[in-house]
């Protein structure tokens, strides 16, 4: 198995990395709005197809000097020679272009190659940096700008990676038993990516699904063989032989593991509902990876302990021969801070529960000021040209100009068509500025632009283009127009997933409940994990709203300024939250569930369940929240959301709900925890079977 695990990992790595599909990050559909409006510019404006830099230009004695005037005229021949770029309109020859104080200037660099690298635009980032200096500054924005000034992630994963190793390491004592939970990640997630690549030839996913990918892969990849390490230490230390400890370890925790992996598989496809090809994408690529650290859990993994045996524990952390103690003194002696603190929860079990209920609503409170927007310039680090572009513009011609609206129409005879919308359009509050109407040249489409008084990342922008196409544009006549461009389709695709969400977090409940049913035989703890897991979620979105949309904290964890959350975010974090949260209590209540089927007490069985899996969660949390933190180290705003909310929600799930919530819930329930409809010819359930008789069975 081993040696067909490494030659596969390597044969998909090469096909799949040489020959794997490009990312899309299309992201609005064809009946929305915006996505109508580009349906027509495409069809009767072809000429205005492609990407486009703005070029942001700030003096200060006025674009006329001639010192002046010598670098821009400068600039725009580097910008208009470059192999990537069409002919520059200089703002000397158009006085639209300039500011009445004759300061700021602007004007639109074309990009010829819709496939501009980071390489084809670095040169242009260099031009204008040349020509700034003695009074003049130059810079330029754009989507390929903005893309090429992000550095790469860099080794920020390495980062995750080597504090895993180190908690595994502290967790296990021996450096073997460390390395095997790492090697199956590491495995696991080059095969992941790979088939990734492949499968975006059939189903396109956008760029950050790698991100994503990686993330929860690593996660769950190390957290699965943690779990079955774990038990297979443990059939070593209770006398079995590695082979029949391996094939309990899996009979036992990789149970578990395919039924957690499972979950979280079945929470990404709920995606799928929001009928969006890229979430879509996205749920479909993160899949694949999740999949792959499963089934490496449970095959790779167990041949990487057939071949290490006994090994397993070598290469040990030093211990002074006076702490020497036998390993069941040991064990016995590391779970009673757990079973005491397990009792203290059952014995005030209303008062555990109503406090950590009240501590979790608390900070779930800011989600329901949560905004949604896609980063741009504006959000961006102030070192970089476009920040610096987007401070010039907003200067000299209004926040609102990077935001502008594009409106488009099919019409009769022209602009005339056109004029009272143009003019009710021009006269809304909200609205700064609106451009001449355009007539395409087959004379059957019309377009023009309308600058908001606001930047795209303010709730006024939005309120302005909800109340243009709801109320201004039909009372003018226009219900024919469209009103698009990237500012628009953003907020159609916010607006998409907050009608959708609703959907997709009922099916991925409902499909996870049935899976945790099947598994720990009780609609009771399926319906509590359920809750326990929304409330645990909706406090990671509050903390996320109150330190990123806020700005408490914000600073001090990289971001540069107060913004809206990312609209993808959210939507990731609740399906991988929904299955990372199950997966630990599927771990946990499969303990429990084993204890009580021992003894038939559910308090106890809640107190032994927790403090034998006390650790090794502790352990799986620990992991997680060092893979997720690690994007707060990169560049990416939307990557540093999506790590810090999903730190911070398995933060809370691993404290707050498993240590409070859920010994306290199942205390309160007592025997109705394990009630399981039955079917009206079932017999009667067994009684539980004496822990000797089952001696066996045991890990």
């Amino acid at each position: 198995m081993l040696p067909a695990w490494i030659v596969g990992v390597i044969a998909v790595a090469f096909i799949g990395f040489g020959y794997g599909a490009p990312s899309d990050n299309g992201a609005s559909g064809s009946d929305s709005g915006s996505g109508k409006a580009q349906t027509l510019i495409e069809k009767h404006f072809p000429e205005r197809q492609g990407d486009t830099l703005t070029l942001a230009i700030r003096t200060d004695s006025g674009i006329d000097g001639p010192a002046a005037r010598a670098k821009i005229e400068k600039a725009l021949t580097e910008l208009t020679d470059s192999p990537v770029t069409g002919p520059v309109v200089s703002p000397y020859q158009d006085r639209d272009l300039v500011t009445k104080d004759r300061r700021i200037a602007r004007t639109t660099v074309p990009l010829t190659d819709e496939d501009a690298k980071k390489t084809d635009i670095e040169p242009l980032l260099e031009a204008v940096e040349r020509a700034s200096g003695q009074g003049v500054t130059l810079a330029l924005d754009g989507q390929k700008v903005q893309e090429a000034e992000t550095p790469a992630q860099g080794g920020a994963e390495g980062v995750g990676l080597l504090a895993a190793a180190v908690i595994l390491f502290i967790a296990f004592g021996s450096l073997v038993a460390m390395g095997l939970p790492i090697l199956t990640a590491v495995l696991a997630i080059v095969a992941g990516m790979a088939l990734l690549k492949l499968v975006g030839h059939v189903v396109p996913s956008p760029d950050f699904t790698s991100l994503v990918a990686v993330l929860i892969g690593l996660g769950v990849g190390i957290d699965y063989a943690l779990f079955i390490v774990t038990r297979y230490r443990e059939g070593l230390e209770s006398g079995a032989d590695p082979e029949n400890a391996t094939v309990n370890a899996v009979a036992t925790a990789g149970r578990a593991v395919l039924f957690a992996g499972t979950t979280v598989v079945v929470a990404l496809l709920g995606l799928m509902v929001m009928g969006q090809q890229m979430m879509t994408g996205v749920a479909i690529g993160a899949s694949v990876a999740v999949l792959v650290t499963m089934l490496a859990a449970v095959s790779l993994l167990p041949a990487l302990l057939g071949f290490t045996g006994r090994r397993i524990n070598s290469l040990r952390l030093p211990r002074r021969s006076s702490r020497r103690r036998s390993q069941k003194a040991l064990s016995r002696e590391r779970r009673r801070p757990a079973e005491r603190w397990a009792a203290a929860v059952q014995r005030k079990p209303v008062v555990s529960a109503v406090l950590a209920t009240v501590g979790l609503l608390v900070l779930a409170a800011p989600t329901l000021s949560m905004r949604f927007s896609l980063p741009d310039a504006s959000v961006q680090p102030h070192d970089r040209s476009s920040y610096t572009a987007y401070r010039i513009l907003s200067e000299g011609f209004g926040p609102g100009y990077a935001a502008p609206l594009v409106f488009a129409a099919e019409t009769g005879s022209g602009p005339s068509d056109l004029g009272p919308v143009i003019a009710a359009v021009a006269e809304a509050d909200g609205v700064a500025h609106v451009s001449p109407p355009l007539t395409s040249e087959d004379g059957h489409a019309v377009t023009f632009m309308a600058f908001p008084e606001t930047n795209a990342q303010a709730e006024a922008t939005v309120e302005l283009v909800h109340r243009l196409r709801d109320d201004v544009v039909p009372a003018a006549g226009g219900e024919n127009v469209h009103i698009g461009g990237p500012n628009a389709s953003s907020i159609d695709f916010a607006d998409d997933i907050g009608a959708n969400l609703p959907l997709m977090i009922t099916i991925v409940i409902l499909m996870s409940l049935v899976l945790v049913v099947a598994l720990v035989r009780s609609v009771t703890i399926a319906l509590q994990a359920a809750v326990l897991n929304l409330l645990s979620i909706g406090a990671a979105y509050g903390v996320l709203v109150a330190i990123v949309q806020w700005g408490w904290l914000g600073s001090a964890l990289g971001f540069t300024t107060d913004m809206p959350i990312t609209t993808w975010v959210p939507l990731m974090m609740f399906p991988l939250l929904f299955g990372l949260s199950m997966d630990y209590e599927v771990f946990l209540i499969s303990r429990i569930r084993e204890e009580y089927e021992r003894t038939g007490d559910t308090r106890r069985a809640v107190a032994r369940g927790l403090a034998r899996t006390a650790k090794v969660i502790t352990a799986a949390a620990a992991i997680m929240i060092a893979v997720f933190v690690t994007p707060l180290l990169g560049p990416d705003v939307a990557a540093k959301q999506m790590g810090l909310g999903m730190a911070v929600a398995v933060l809370i799930d691993a404290t707050v709900v498993r240590l409070v919530l859920v010994p306290a819930v199942m205390e309160l329930c007592g025997k109705a925890n394990w009630w399981m409809p039955r079917r009206p010819a079932a017999k009667a359930a067994a009684p539980p079977v004496p822990a000797a008789a089952r001696k066996d069975a045991r890990v």
